[in-house]
């Protein structure tokens, strides 16, 4: 594949992209054209298609489409001139080529993360668990694909995945320090947290936030998601399900974070911890590791604070 990274003015490539973006414009001259986004997982590189033929096939943003172009450079910026446009079949791309993924293996993080769940002593707890992530085949998948965000943190596919085993792993660490944590109660709150954002956000290639994930929000979409798996389990200890439906709408620890209440138990607080600290530090690498400065690179607004790597031994 001829990644965006690796493309050279005088190129003349034949490739398939995703487009992010298609405005219809006019030129100066009054002829229409298309002014394209192209990305794979590389980066992103402006296209254009100065003549409306039959060599350019109908397609919309977040298609995949094949392009026929040549690479030109145009104020000191890469963009492509594009004589020819088909849709791409689905057996002509890998998805995982076009949208940035966990570099982690997502198979090897299911499998730690049900290692985890079967920590669950509770028969109650590890029939909910068992319910959505080992039964529920539909959810596996979903799961296992979707994004933890739009664009903040773990914005990629398997990023709900790497999240949510990063704070159960984080919450199973805090159990081993801090003996009154219920580990049941926490571990099956850690692996419910996020489950809500499967509804928030749509899947790859969009990734935006659906209806109902701007109307409602991931929180008290999972609370319900859970709240009625529970009720098909018969002889769910009430007092169990409150504690940990209270655990999911307390996550994000403060009411202005859009948590609908403030931690109240114990392992409350620490799956709000747990959830921060994993949220926090990938903010950090994921900023980190789009740059090589390693000065300061300024006010990070989802931090609050001017950040920079640590210097080199």
């Amino acid at each position: 594949m001829h990644y965006i990274q690796d493309l050279q003015e005088g190129d003349r490539i034949s490739e398939i992209y995703l487009c992010k973006t298609k405005v219809t414009a006019t030129s100066k001259t009054g002829k229409s054209y298309y002014a394209l986004k192209l990305q794979d997982k590389t980066g992103v590189v402006d296209g254009k298609v100065w003549e409306l033929s039959n060599s350019i096939e109908h397609f919309e943003a977040n298609n995949y489409i094949k392009v026929d172009a040549d690479v030109l450079l145009y104020n000191n910026a890469l963009q492509l001139n594009i004589r020819r446009i088909r849709m791409a079949a689905p057996g002509e791309y890998d998805q995982k080529d076009y949208i940035p993924a966990s570099t982690y293996d997502i198979e090897e993080m299911y499998e730690k993360l049900m290692g985890l769940a079967g920590k669950v002593a509770n028969p109650h707890l590890k029939a909910l668990l068992d319910s959505f992530f080992v039964e529920d085949k539909t959810f596996i998948r979903e799961f296992k694909a979707h994004s933890a965000a739009k664009s903040v943190h773990h914005g990629f596919i398997g990023g709900l995945l790497q999240h949510t085993l990063h704070v159960a792993q984080l919450c199973y660490f805090f159990c081993l320090q801090y003996p009154m944590l219920n580990r049941d109660l926490l571990i099956t709150a850690a692996m419910f947290h996020d489950i809500g954002k499967l509804r928030e956000l749509s899947e790859f290639p969009l990734n935006d936030y659906t209806d109902e994930g701007q109307l409602i929000g991931h929180i008290v979409i999972g609370y319900s998601m859970v709240k009625e798996r529970i009720a098909k389990i018969g002889g769910f200890p009430k007092k169990l399900e409150t504690e940990l439906l209270h655990c999911i709408l307390a996550h994000q620890g403060q009411l202005e974070y859009g948590s609908p209440k403030k931690p109240a138990l114990l392992e409350a607080m620490a799956l709000y911890y747990a959830d921060d600290t994993d949220a926090k530090l990938e903010i950090m690498m994921e900023e980190f590791g789009a740059t090589t400065n390693m000065d300061f690179l300024g006010l990070n607004r989802f931090l609050g604070t001017n950040i920079r790597k640590t210097s080199k031994p």
